[in-house]
């Protein structure tokens, strides 16, 4: 049995497209990917979903958030990690 998809229509301006040298479909595949990087950067989303939405097993999903410099732990910063221990 599958899972209840939804679909999401964004409007942008043509030049946009024109100036990342994107077609429509290259266009919707990178904002989808950047909006599952960045939900699961801000804590929103799990890695687990973001790569379900992207078609992606966990592992490639990871590798992905290497290319993009994104950390696959939740801190900022060494002293964001120090803070929470210290709190804990």
């Amino acid at each position: 049995m599958g899972h209840a998809m939804e679909s999401l229509q964004i409007e942008y301006p043509l030049e946009l497209s024109i100036s990342l040298k994107y077609s429509k479909e290259e266009l919707a595949g990178e904002i989808k990917k950047l909006a599952m990087i960045k939900l699961f950067e801000l804590g929103k989303i799990s890695s687990g979903m973001a790569a379900k939405t992207l078609n992606l097993s966990r592992l490639e999903f990871i590798e992905l958030l290497g290319k993009y410099k994104v950390s696959i732990f939740p801190y900022e910063s060494k002293q964001d990690l120090l803070e929470d221990l210290d709190n804990a």
